[in-house]
């Protein structure tokens, strides 16, 4: 038996890892690095309708125990994605993650019917959770009833699990999550970043052009857990647990507040081999808590 297999639904992972999405690109960086098969998954760089220059510079700074960061989605739109990106990882023996941005309902639409269609795809992560675009996304992963809506629109016609990513910047992320599930989404993924800002002392202005920028990092990973935490309670889809992961006790910590599986973030640009040192030193840590199978510790703290 392998010990650190996860399931998602009916999709196995032969580990619970996965690089976070707009950290690992469309995949063709990290496998410069390592071979892409050692992960469990892979979440793809949210992409859009249109090609997205994203926004402007700077828009990355670095803050204690974590980052900003103001990308702004930039991608090279769904059609080069589809054509240039994904059949890369047609032949890569893990489970694709492919993230799907919107400014309406149209555009959300037509992005996730491309990818449903794509077989390089295994999951639909839809992302309505980016604090750092002006239209979409973040005012669908705010209100209930727009993620509700969008959800149920989406689940009419696609033939792939949806897996919704939260924001924490709402209000009651549990009852965005209560809303995902009854439009039908298959599962979950928490926590996006969290809105922060900067000040540059010398010019006495935001350092990010945005102003503001999405807060990830070891700093964050508190409120992901306590997040985590009350939506395993309140939902029984499964949950991607993501928020400050850098080492094989935080995977542990997610999985016991709740996540099946996780996605590692900002600990991907600290180092780049961040995610295959997690696996590595999984089932090292496994033995020292005593735990046979990460499976039987899913919620564990409960």
């Amino acid at each position: 038996m392998n010990r650190l297999e996860a399931n998602l639904g009916e999709i196995k992972l032969k580990n619970p890892i996965i690089p976070a999405s707009g950290c690992a690109g469309f995949g063709k960086e990290l496998a410069e690095i390592y071979d892409l098969s050692l992960l469990g998954g892979i979440a793809l760089k949210t992409t859009t309708r249109e090609p997205r220059l994203g926004n402007p510079m700077p828009r990355v700074a670095e803050v204690p125990s974590g980052m900003l960061n103001a990308i702004g989605l930039i991608n090279p739109g769904i059609e080069a994605v589809v054509e240039e990106e994904l059949p890369f990882l047609m032949d890569k023996d893990l489970v694709v993650l492919a993230s799907a941005g919107g400014s309406d309902f149209d555009e959300y639409i037509e992005v996730t019917e491309k990818l449903d269609n794509d077989p390089s795809v295994d999951i639909i992560e839809l992302n309505i959770s980016c604090p750092n675009v002006k239209k979409g996304c973040h005012q669908f992963g705010t209100n209930s009833e727009l993620a509700f809506k969008l959800v149920s629109k989406l689940k009419e016609f696609l033939k792939k699990p949806l897996y919704v990513k939260l924001s924490p910047n709402a209000s009651n992320i549990v009852e965005i999550a209560k809303a995902v599930e009854r439009a039908g989404a298959d599962g979950i993924v928490m926590i996006n970043t969290l809105t922060g800002m900067q000040i540059d002392l010398k010019t006495r202005k935001p350092l990010l052009a945005n102003k503001t920028g999405g807060m990830s990092g070891p700093a964050i990973k508190p409120l992901a857990i306590r997040m985590i935490y009350e939506v395993y309670e309140a939902v029984s889809i499964p949950i991607i647990g993501c928020g400050g992961i850098t080492s094989a006790e935080d995977v542990i910590e997610f999985m016991l507040a709740g996540a099946t599986a996780v996605e590692v973030g900002y600990a991907n640009f600290v180092n780049p081999t961040a995610a295959i040192d997690i696996i590595k030193d999984l089932p090292k840590v496994m033995d020292r808590l005593k735990i046979e199978n990460l499976k039987d510790i899913i919620g564990g703290a409960h």
